[in-house]
């Protein structure tokens, strides 16, 4: 298990995204539009460098967040003020489409917003080594509204496009007290979503998250048809990182997850061993991992702590405590 450590290096300060493995049979015949990519890349990396590049005081940001989390982390007269069970995120779903199946329907929309309330407070079965740390976040989510537009762009990138009008985007709605959704086409270089750590600009903040990776039904296509693309991108908003730390061996600052030594895809066979200090038993049912859908399954009490805290005071999402 971990140890928490409160080193902000600048890699690891970013906006992540996330992209499909493809490794199990479609369940169903996709949409002609629907783009099949090979395998998981991030474009992590590129979004930090756009994002420092436009506004250098990101890391201070960043760092005044780190820093409240560790406190929370190791002291109880913090920790008893978090909020446990009272937080209801307003969700705007923004649906950017070119064709008729990327105008996703309400009711697609709605299975996103009951999986995100599912896997944010259910205790699904894992493996008895896991079993004592899931948690029930408390963290529920509401649909506020849906805004439409048509576009004729055919694929979006990580430049955040599709938050500016301007670039034919749709803009956030009040990002300092609503959670943000775009749902877009296809995305250069198969990614399928990616989120705004606190502390980024409110101008675009929220996640980003790929038609056919959204909700339970509809154009949702296996093995991404669960809506926790959604799950996962929304913990990374909520200050989570990757459960590998974006390194080989690396921390996701949380204590109570192994170190990984990388991303796992698909649905690994239990047990799956680390080969970083210890030989852990890797959490690759961590929704914060790149396995499938169907094979995601917690958040750890550790990760719930971490998105708590981001609710307090200075922690980046103080407005939706409110």
């Amino acid at each position: 298990m971990k140890k928490l450590a409160l080193i902000l290096l600048l890699g690891s300060m970013m906006t992540f995204s996330c992209t499909r493995k493809d490794n199990q049979i479609v369940e169903r015949t996709p949409a002609p539009e629907v783009a099949v990519a090979k395998e998981r890349r991030c474009a992590a990396y590129e979004v930090l460098q756009q994002q420092l590049m436009a506004d250098p005081s990101l890391v201070g940001r960043m760092a005044k967040i780190e820093k409240l989390t560790a406190d929370v982390q190791k002291n109880k007269a913090l920790y008893r003020l978090l909020p446990d069970g009272t937080i209801e995120i307003p969700v705007v779903v923004n649906i950017l489409y070119k064709t008729t199946a990327q105008n996703v329907s309400l009711a697609q929309v709605q299975s996103q917003i009951d999986a995100l309330n599912a896997d944010y407070n259910t205790l699904y079965p894992v493996p008895a080594l896991f079993d004592t740390l899931r948690a029930s976040t408390g963290i529920h989510f509401a649909l506020k509204s849906v805004v439409r537009k048509s576009t004729t762009k055919t694929s979006w990138s990580t430049n955040d496009a599709m938050k500016k009008t301007a670039q034919g985007g749709i803009a956030p709605t009040t990002p300092d007290s609503v959670l943000n959704i775009w749902v877009v086409g296809a995305m250069t270089g198969g990614v399928i979503g990616y989120a705004q750590f606190p502390g980024g600009s409110a101008a675009t903040d929220g996640v980003v998250i790929a038609y056919d990776c959204f909700g339970t039904v509809g154009t949702a296509t296996s093995p991404f048809n669960l809506g926790r693309t959604a799950t996962h991108e929304v913990g990374h908003w909520l200050n989570l990182r990757h459960i590998w730390g974006d390194a080989t061996c690396g921390t996701d600052y949380v204590d109570d997850t192994p170190f990984h030594n990388a991303a796992n895809f698909g649905c690994p066979t239990y047990p799956h061993l680390s080969t970083c200090s210890g030989t852990p038993v890797e959490m690759t049912m961590n929704y914060m991992d790149y396995t499938d859908d169907g094979c995601m399954a917690l958040f750890t009490k550790g990760q719930k702590t971490r998105m708590l805290a981001t609710f307090l005071a200075g922690g980046g999402r103080n407005g939706f405590a409110h």
